[in-house]
């Protein structure tokens, strides 16, 4: 039975194979509720496939997922949606042609009566981008308009829609520019003022330090060291992703409160 204190996601000795490459190994992955744990790596270190294990684009060759304490099996994207656990990937898969409310809720439209409930739909975008801070003026501006930072605060949007607890972003800030980064950087602080819990892989050690609780980081697919954001030097993280350092098992957090 789940408890209000169980991890929102845990990963428990996760592997993942793609033929006779070894993609995750035994991974562990913890995230609790008012939580941002930044993933980090060099290339093809496995962020993206736990990832992508997290929000049920892959299904592992074994070990377990688990969500709010129950163990669960994340057989496709939708399920995943189904069960709590929103993404947001590079490829935002959003449309230009589309203005801001018709990409929030493409696919998952509100219907009553049989007609689309525009207005509806029109407070609901309002209400996300307000939570999330953002500085979309114009609902129905289309999305071929807005800056690269508006295009991924649009697409942060769309995660919370069906109330999330767990939202998955990948490399959210590349390409931006400082200021839309920071823009960035505040919307994931937002979601974690929501409740939720965040996984944020990039790799920028500076954003990382901005907004994580706790950095983990991966090296050739296997755990190399977690460490508390707040009092871990770069150098630390720089040394366990570079393999200078082997992975020092720490005490599990218990999350942020």
């Amino acid at each position: 039975m789940s408890t209000s204190a169980d991890p929102v996601l845990q990963l428990t000795r996760v592997t993942k194979r793609f033929q006779a490459v070894e993609a995750l190994v035994d991974v562990d992955l913890t995230v609790h509720r008012r939580e941002v744990v930044a993933l980090v790596g060099d290339n093809a270190a496995g962020k993206s496939t736990l990832a992508r294990v997290a929000t049920g684009v892959y299904q592992p060759d074994s070990g377990a997922v688990s969500l709010g304490g129950d163990e669960v099996q994340l057989g496709s994207p939708a399920v995943a949606t189904r069960l709590g656990v929103a993404s947001v990937f590079q490829e935002l898969a959003l449309c230009d042609n589309l203005d801001v409310v018709q990409n929030i809720f493409l696919g998952r439209e509100v219907v009553q009566g049989g007609l689309l409930a525009e207005s509806t739909m029109d407070r609901l975008a309002r209400g996300y981008l307000d939570r999330l801070g953002a500085r979309i003026p114009q609902l129905h501006t289309p999305l071929s308009s807005l800056s690269a930072g508006q295009r991924q605060c649009v697409a942060i949007a769309r995660s919370l829609v069906g109330s999330p607890r767990l939202v998955v972003l990948d490399e959210p800030t590349a390409s931006l520019s400082v200021a839309q980064t920071a823009d960035v950087l505040t919307h994931i602080e937002n979601l974690r003022e929501m409740g939720l819990g965040v996984v944020f892989i990039s790799h920028n050690l500076s954003d990382v330090r901005a907004v994580a609780d706790r950095v983990e980081v991966l090296r050739h697919g296997r755990n190399n060291g977690s460490f508390d954001a707040s009092s871990t030097s770069y150098e630390d993280i720089i040394a366990a992703i570079t393999g200078a350092t082997r992975w020092r098992p720490v005490e599990d957090p218990g999350g942020v409160r």
